[in-house]
């Protein structure tokens, strides 16, 4: 089970420090034995990726996370960071695909997966987002969408680099909503999801890959989301900015880990 905290454009540096080490001082509480099943992330802005670094305790399964990434190794690319730089700082893992990113930024397929694919080679883990829009879902193109963005996200990914992507599935209709969408909903697009990783791969690879759900994740709805049996975790916004909700989230996750195989 893999909980990861993508705080956007917000907090300072004060709210930072005191939003992650709100949650570590009682991550081992609510995990209550299953730290061993569980991973957790902080995706906090680039500018305060060191402050949030040097809080991580070491030997846990907690994470740095960047929210974006370019696919050069330097150069003349204004307010883009490179591989090297967020490893630098302590980063592991970094977002690809974001829903923002895609229709707010203006990011294309073609490069996500040059962002993704120099992620991997450098050594970064990846969580590739993808999902539909409302007008998609009502006109039944749903898995037509995520198809799409996985071949290409996944395009001249190797079968070795597989095992350190993450895809998060967010319906860009619930993200930042209120709404989210049902259990049922997200199970059949995880199940779909997990069915075209196995197809451009193999079933095992299908099996083992971790896919996350997004979009208006919250303490009253996580453990039901979570308990579903293709969902793996979950990429949370908004309640990843209050530490009581984030936690309830993890104690979820960390409930759901325990009693699924």
């Amino acid at each position: 089970m893999f909980i990861a905290g993508n705080w956007k454009m917000n907090t300072n540096r004060k709210m930072a420090c005191t939003l992650a080490n709100g949650v570590l001082d009682k991550l081992d509480s609510v995990l209550n034995g299953a730290a061993d099943k569980v991973e957790v992330a902080f995706c906090p802005p680039f500018v305060y990726l060191v402050d949030v670094a040097g809080l991580l305790p070491e030997g846990k399964a907690v994470y740095l996370g960047s929210q974006n990434v370019y696919f050069e190794d330097n150069g003349a690319f204004t307010g883009e960071m490179s591989t090297a730089m967020l490893k630098d700082v302590g980063c592991t893992l970094v977002l690809a695909g974001h829903s923002e990113r895609r229709h707010v930024i203006g990011e294309s397929d073609e490069l996500i997966n040059k962002k993704v694919r120099k992620s991997l080679a450098d050594g970064l883990r990846v969580i590739l987002c993808i999902g539909e829009t409302l007008a998609e879902r009502k006109a039944n193109k749903t898995l037509d969408v995520n198809r799409r963005q996985v071949k290409a996200g996944l395009a001249g990914v190797t079968r070795e680099q597989l095992a350190n992507v993450v895809i998060a599935y967010e319906p860009v209709w619930a993200i930042g909503t209120g709404v989210t969408a049902s259990p049922a909903q997200a199970q059949e697009v995880h199940a779909q999801v997990r069915s075209l990783v196995a197809g451009l791969y193999d079933t095992a690879a299908g099996d083992a890959m971790q896919i996350q759900y997004g979009g208006s994740v919250k303490p009253d709805n996580a453990l039901e989301l979570l308990g579903q049996p293709d969902i793996d975790g979950a990429l949370v916004g908004g309640a990843s900015l209050k530490v009581d909700d984030f936690l309830a989230i993890i104690a979820a996750g960390a409930k759901a880990a325990a009693s699924k195989k």
